[in-house]
């Protein structure tokens, strides 16, 4: 088991790393004959034209009629701010200290 013997099992390893390194770069390689980078996309599929989400840039059609009439808007806007003074009263009556409300 001299130096030699040492030199020999290191020039084995190198040489099975290097097989396996080319071995494995191999398979990433592409055969290039022939083929450039624009035939590669002109062979790709088309990305499906159908999808259950609008592209971005279209836009729904506008309303014919608004979501909610003035009067309606009135109506429940008076019923939220009724529904939030006996929130507030109900807390005040337990005792509890509620954050200010914000004023519309």
């Amino acid at each position: 088991m001299g130096i030699a013997h040492i030199y020999r099992q290191i020039a084995g390893l190198a040489a099975g790393t290097a097989l396996l390194l080319s071995l494995a770069l191999g398979g990433c390689a592409t055969s290039t004959a022939g083929s450039s980078l624009m035939d590669a996309r002109a062979e790709a599929p088309a990305p499906p034209k159908a999808s259950a989400y609008l592209p971005v840039e279209d836009l729904p059609p506008k309303r014919e009629m608004p979501a909610m009439t003035p009067d309606e808007r009135s109506k429940l806007q008076k019923e939220l701010i009724a529904a939030r003074d006996r929130q507030s009263a109900a807390a005040k009556a337990q005792g509890a200290t509620p954050a200010e409300p914000a004023k519309p």
